[in-house]
């Protein structure tokens, strides 16, 4: 038996910081999860690597991980490779981030995204992440498209 679910791909280190509990905010330019509030979404781990380094710089500063640290998180986040769904993350509220928000409210939501500059940006809640038994090889798409993971992989 396989279970259909909405499936998002994710550029690592992000798809590996989801499902490591560490990233729980998503940011995305257009309200793309919103629909999906209170379900559960299937994280794909794309082939490509994100382009940016503000990760590194959160990571290292707000987050006051160490270079080891930092490492070991990423290692985790290649546990299964690429191309591959790796694991399931439930979805909560959608909203946009106010181009007036500053100080330690900003703070916040850029460590939990796990990135810098949320002004104007459709933010999710991300909870409970849990990775697959095993990863399932399938294709990225692009937005959301539906994977149907086999009953034997959930935990």
């Amino acid at each position: 038996m396989a279970v259909p679910v909405w499936c998002l791909s994710f550029r690592q280190p992000y798809a590996g910081l989801v499902l490591d509990g560490v990233k729980t905010v998503e940011s995305r330019w257009k309200p793309l999860l919103a629909p999906l509030e209170n379900q559960t979404l299937a994280v794909h781990i794309a082939q490509r690597d994100w382009e940016g380094q503000d990760w590194r710089a959160v990571l290292g500063g707000p987050l006051g991980m160490d270079p080891a640290q930092i490492r070991a998180l990423l290692e985790s986040g290649e546990r299964f490779g690429r191309g591959v769904v790796a694991g399931l993350v439930d979805v909560g509220e959608t909203w946009q981030c106010s181009t007036s928000l500053q100080g330690e409210e900003l703070q916040q939501l850029e460590r939990s995204a796990v990135l810098i500059g949320l002004q104007e940006k459709h933010l999710t809640h991300l909870s409970n992440p849990r990775w697959l038994k095993e990863p399932l090889s399938a294709r990225g798409g692009r937005d959301l498209w539906t994977v149907k993971i086999p009953a034997e992989l959930l935990l």
